[in-house]
């Protein structure tokens, strides 16, 4: 009998806010895979029906904040990412993303890296501190310690050291709990290494170093007041990249069709 070939599984942050983004990623992933892919969003409220996420938080002036560690925060997949593990059943490897991204290489490649059962998770260990304390959307940014390491994580989801993060520790453990790693014994030692490429940043990452994975950390082209920073190039030079494929989405039915893709 011929064995059936794996299905790699990613799943990526959503925010009605940034559904276009979200679009845009799921599409760039699926063009470039070489290998069979399935692509799931982390949607709040249907986290919710499924009774797996249940954190509370309240607004103030337009902000969200935590309820629990009385922290603002920015998405509605900021705590929820850290469900992977058991949305996949503590059960092979999974790949979270932020919706603020854009795949320009075959996803495939970075299952392929990850593929030692030592490390709980992977990622792209950055050392990286915002610039601006606002965000794009007008949502505070605050810095805190692994910045950005939690935006791309490969779980290695039966690992026995993330069977501990369970559903009720990511709705009742705080924010910096979780995007601390605060679950693993040793923070660096058991979280593998993804190459920079993987999760290169706009304004941080070296212009010559070839994204495989652009983050546009600083909002992104589906936000009408981005602009591309002057002393990065590239940052440009992906977002046209960006606008291409959301034109491609546009003029086939999945976008917008009055919304005006360019660069300003």
């Amino acid at each position: 009998m011929k064995k059936q070939q794996q299905i790699n599984t990613v799943y990526i942050g959503y925010d009605e806010r940034e559904d276009t983004a979200y679009e845009v990623l799921k599409f760039s992933i699926e063009r470039t895979a070489s290998k069979p892919i399935q692509v799931l969003p982390l949607k709040k409220n249907i986290l919710e029906r499924m009774g797996i996420y249940n954190r509370k938080s309240e607004m103030i002036n337009g902000q969200p904040y935590d309820t629990i560690d009385g922290r603002p925060f920015s998405t509605d997949f900021s705590f929820s990412r850290f469900l992977v593990p058991a949305l996949n059943m503590y059960q092979g490897k999974a790949l979270y993303m932020d919706c603020d991204m854009y795949i320009r290489s075959d996803i495939s490649e970075l299952f392929e890296i990850c593929d030692m059962d030592y490390y709980p998770l992977w990622c792209v260990h950055h050392k990286y501190e915002p610039e601006k304390s606002v965000k794009m959307d007008g949502k505070e940014q605050h810095p805190y310690p692994r910045k950005n390491w939690s935006s791309l994580m490969m779980f290695n989801c039966g690992h026995s050291e993330n069977v501990k993060l369970t559903p009720k520790e990511v709705n009742t453990q705080s924010g910096r709990w979780l995007h601390n790693f605060s679950w693993l014994p040793d923070k660096e030692a058991d979280i593998g290494r993804i190459p920079e490429e993987w999760n290169w940043l706009d304004g941080h990452s070296d212009p010559e170093l070839k994204a495989k994975n652009v983050h546009f950390t600083t909002g992104g082209p589906w936000f009408e007041t981005w602009k591309p920073r002057v002393s990065h190039r590239a940052d440009g030079d992906y977002a046209v990249e960006w606008c291409n494929e959301a034109k491609w989405l546009q003029i086939n039915g999945y976008l917008d069709q009055n919304k005006d893709y360019m660069i300003r």
